[in-house]
C-alpha cells in the first residue's frame, strides 16, 4: 500500500470514528458544538475533533480509532493535550457565551465491533 493510500485509508478511519463518537455521545445526553474545529496553521494550536455540552459542562473531545481499545487509550500524548488545551482557548475566545462552563477534556476511544468507550475528564489542562 503506497504512503498515500495509507494516509486516505487513515483519514476515512478517523472521519468514521469521529462519527461514531459524536453519535454515542448524543446518546448519552450532549449536544455537538462543533466537529474538526481547527484554528489554524501557525497558531501552535491544533483541531478539536469535537466539542460537545451536557447542561453546564462543556468538553472538548479526542477522538482515537485504533485497531484495539488499549493502542487508542495510549495514543493521546502530551504534546497532543497541549495542542488541543490552546485549541480550547481559541474556541472560547470565539464563543465568550461559553465562558461560565464548566470545561474538560474527555476521550472517545473507538474500536472495530465495540462500542465506544467515553473517557470523561481524561486529562486536565494545567497537566
Amino acid at each position: 500500500m503506497s504512503a498515500s493510500a495509507a494516509r486516505q485509508r487513515a483519514l476515512r478511519r478517523g472521519r468514521t470514528g469521529e462519527a461514531l463518537a459524536a453519535w454515542w455521545l448524543r446518546l448519552k445526553g450532549y449536544s455537538v458544538l462543533a466537529r474538526g474545529h481547527a484554528t489554524g496553521r501557525g497558531t501552535g494550536a491544533g483541531e478539536i475533533d469535537l466539542v460537545v455540552r451536557r447542561g453546564g459542562v462543556l468538553a472538548f473531545v479526542e477522538v482515537k480509532a485504533r485497531a484495539a481499545m488499549t493502542d487508542a487509550l495510549h495514543a493521546v500524548t502530551a504534546n497532543q493535550r497541549r495542542r488541543i488545551a490552546r485549541a480550547a482557548e481559541a474556541f472560547l475566545a470565539r464563543r465568550p457565551d461559553l465562558t461560565a462552563c464548566t470545561m474538560r477534556f474527555d476521550t472517545v476511544m473507538v474500536a472495530p465491533w465495540r462500542l465506544p468507550r467515553h473517557i470523561p475528564n481524561a486529562w486536565r489542562m494545567d497537566a
